[in-house]
Formats: C-alpha cells, structure tokens, sequence
C-alpha cells in the first residue's frame, strides 16, 4: 500500500490531519500531469499549470465524494476535474471573445483529435460525453490520456484492464472521436 492509499484510507475514516498530508504526497505527481496537459492548450493560455493543480486540489478536496479507493482512483478524480476546469476555462473564453459563436473544427489526421493542441475542447468534450454513454470505459481511457496525460501502462494499472485493450480502446476511440468531431452539418461542429 502506498502513502498515498494509506493517506486517503485515513480521509476516508475521517481523518482531518489526512487532508492536509495529501497535497503534499500527489502535488509533483499532479503539477506533471497538468503542465503535460498546458502543453497540448493553444498558445495563449492563461491558466497555469499550478492554478490547474489548485483548482482541481480544491474540487477534489471540497467534492462530496471523497471515497477514493486507490491512489489509481483518486488520480482519476483528479483527471477528470482537470478536464472540467479546462473546459469550463475554454468556455468562459469563447463566450468573451466570440459571444458564444461555434466555429467548425478542421483536422488533418487523426492524432490531432486528442494528442494535439485544441483550439475547440468544447467539442472533444461533447464528443467524449457521446463516446461515454456508448462505451464508459474507452471514454475514461480518452479522458486520462488526453486531460491527465498518463501512459497507456499507466492508464492500464489504473482501470484494471490489459495494456492491449487500453490500446485497442484508445485506437478505437481516437478514430471515434475523430469522426464525431468532423461531422458535416449534422454534427455539433457548427
């Protein structure tokens, strides 16, 4: 069992003095994640590595589900509230600059869709939450390797499935994606 396990099985039994030993225990873990994550943004980005680290701390920490079985688990709340963060941030600054106009997502191959940076994380957010209700599990995949930018050996450990089927799903996924995500008319591409 790893510190980080011990330190939310204290959380989770109400220790308040755990609470406090967390940050510190994933905080390099979590700032990786996240500057790996700044890096895919568009240039021009204001919020920060460690603001996102913060932000998603915070949620975490103050969220009403603080039952984290592993420390695999609780790095997967955290992806998942980085993700919010960053889509709520890219919201936030459409509806400033565009007044909320959609504009249609161009994408040369594949790899773009999720490795590269996105200039409309609204419609890979759209797109994922589609993917999700169909297949929860290939979406979480998506999810931790786009927003948290864990390794497929990684994401494999987490979810507790075969390095080969991680890479099956994100395959699958990935081209999924990509064809939701430029769709002709039909589509939320507008």
């Amino acid at each position: 069992m790893t510190d980080v396990t011990k330190i939310l099985d204290a959380i989770e039994r109400g220790d308040a003095r755990a609470v406090d030993e967390l940050l510190p225990a994933v905080y390099d873990e979590l700032r990786l994640l996240a500057a790996q994550k700044m890096l895919q943004e568009p240039p021009g980005q204001t919020l920060q590595a460690t603001a996102l680290v913060h932000e998603a701390y915070i949620r975490l920490i103050e969220g009403a589900d603080q039952n984290w079985k592993s420390r695999g688990h609780f790095f997967k709340a955290a992806a998942e509230a980085m993700r919010r963060i960053l889509i709520e941030n890219a919201r936030r600054k459409k509806r400033l600059k565009r007044a909320g106009n959609h504009q249609r997502v161009s994408l040369d191959d594949v790899n773009l869709a999720i490795e590269g940076p996105s200039d409309n994380i609204e419609a890979l957010d759209e797109a994922l939450v589609k993917l999700g209700k169909e297949n929860a599990v290939m979406a979480k995949v998506i999810e931790l390797r786009y927003f948290a930018g864990l390794t497929l050996e990684q994401i494999s450990e987490i979810l507790n499935i075969s390095r080969r089927t991680v890479s099956s799903y994100w395959a699958y996924a990935r081209a999924w994606l990509y064809r939701e995500m430029t769709k002709s008319d039909d589509g939320f591409c507008d």
